[in-house]
């Protein structure tokens, strides 16, 4: 098959590239790289044939919006746009809505599999509709590994199950972080790096992010050089926000993004905050910074 990939940045370069390994033509535009082989949404729209199928693969919020936008005023009847960023599945559900109405199919793809997803494959969790699918399952086939694909429902679901997916990824480091921790500051003079590649054979806890903190532990012994400081994306607080629409218990996942929040300023000025209402409501001595009127133990 022949199709548009926009935006070629790691994730995007390397799905193009995967494609084209398993004998697919693609043609790229990114107005950022000089990769590009076409210089306009037009040309790249221009440069395909009928039916179009055109895959979206830009930072989720504005970009994500502008290019599906010009895609959607570019594209004819039966074309199809495939989303895989991460946006929110609110908004896949509402482009899916504006592009029907033009007769242009969409269809929004939850892709895992980072910077790994060349050699390895990437993870597709695909909403759209089983003719709109049908018509990108080629695609599908040659960028998920085996058991890698699953069409999940209609259009939003994708995200959906994405949004989910990255919230107990949240899950998931935390525990190792936490573990790895705890390892370290036993005071027992424990094979750290060791203990944690041992639980890669036979573990019940063994996974690939597993596999990655030991990578990551043999390339930079201790985590030197890197910072303290987890960004939350955005998709940790969409799960834990559509947790509480719906009356789902997600402490792990909430704890999780807290504690990327906390990792963003050392001086927690939250904490500052419960240490004065306790000095107004109770009296409780407080910690201070010696400055004049401040309270003293």
């Amino acid at each position: 098959m022949k199709l548009g990939m926009v935006g070629l940045g790691k994730m995007g370069a390397n799905m193009a590239e995967r494609l084209r390994q398993h004998g697919h033509e693609v043609v790229g535009f990114d107005p950022f790289n000089s990769a590009s082989e076409v210089a306009t949404l037009e040309e790249l729209v221009a440069a395909l044939p009928s039916p179009r199928l055109v895959w979206v693969m830009v930072p989720a919020g504005d970009p994500t919006e502008e290019t599906v936008t010009t895609l959607a005023a570019l594209l004819a009847p039966d074309d199809v746009v495939i989303e895989g960023g991460n946006s929110n599945w609110r908004d896949s559900t509402r482009r899916a809505e504006a592009l029907a109405e033009r007769g242009v199919g969409f269809i929004d793809s939850g892709t895992s599999g980072g910077v790994w997803g060349l050699s390895e494959g990437y993870c597709l969790m695909v909403g759209g509709t089983p003719a709109h699918v049908a018509v990108a399952q080629p695609i599908f086939d040659a960028l998920a590994p085996a058991g890698g694909f699953v069409h999940t429902g209609p259009a939003g679901t994708g995200h959906f199950t994405k949004m989910v997916h990255n919230g107990i990824e949240y899950g998931l480091m935390q525990a190792y972080a936490e573990g790895y921790e705890l390892l370290v500051r036993s005071g027992l003079d424990i094979d750290v790096t060791g203990a944690l590649s041992a639980w890669r054979e036979g573990s019940v806890v063994r996974s690939w992010l597993l596999e990655l903190l030991v990578r990551a532990l043999e390339q930079r012994p201790g985590l030197e050089g890197l910072e303290g400081i987890a960004q939350d994306s955005g998709e940790g607080r969409w799960t834990v926000q559509e947790a509480i629409e719906r009356g789902v218990a997600t402490p792990v996942i909430s704890a999780a993004l807290y504690a990327r929040f906390v990792s963003q300023d050392d001086d927690r000025l939250a904490m500052r905050a419960i240490s004065a209402l306790r000095e107004q409501f109770g009296g409780h001595a407080v910690a201070t910074d010696g400055s004049p009127g401040a309270a003293t133990p």
